[in-house]
C-alpha cells in the first residue's frame, strides 16, 4: 500500500471530521441557548421539545464524530 496516499486521506479525514465535531457543537451551543431562551413559554413548549430532540441527536452524532476522528488521529500517529 502507498503510505503516502494514505497518510493523505487520513490528514483530510482528520480535518472532515475535526470540521464535523465543531459544526455540530455550534449546533449544540444553539440548541442549548435557544432551550434556555424558551424556558417556560407555555406557546414555546412544542419547539422546545423538538429543539432538546435535536440537541440530543447532535451530542450522539457529534460523539460518533469524535470516534472516528481519534481512530484516524491513532492510525497517524503509529497506533493500530
Amino acid at each position: 500500500m502507498d503510505e503516502q496516499y494514505k497518510n493523505e486521506i487520513l490528514t483530510n479525514t482528520l480535518e472532515g471530521r475535526r470540521k464535523e465535531i465543531t459544526e455540530y457543537q455550534v449546533n449544540i451551543d444553539n440548541f442549548t441557548l435557544a432551550i434556555e431562551e424558551i424556558g417556560d413559554d407555555p406557546l414555546m413548549q412544542d419547539f422546545k421539545a423538538h429543539l432538546q430532540k435535536l440537541l440530543t441527536e447532535n451530542q450522539a452524532e457529534q460523539r460518533k464524530c469524535q470516534i472516528l476522528y481519534n481512530v484516524v488521529d491513532r492510525q497517524l500517529n503509529g497506533g493500530s
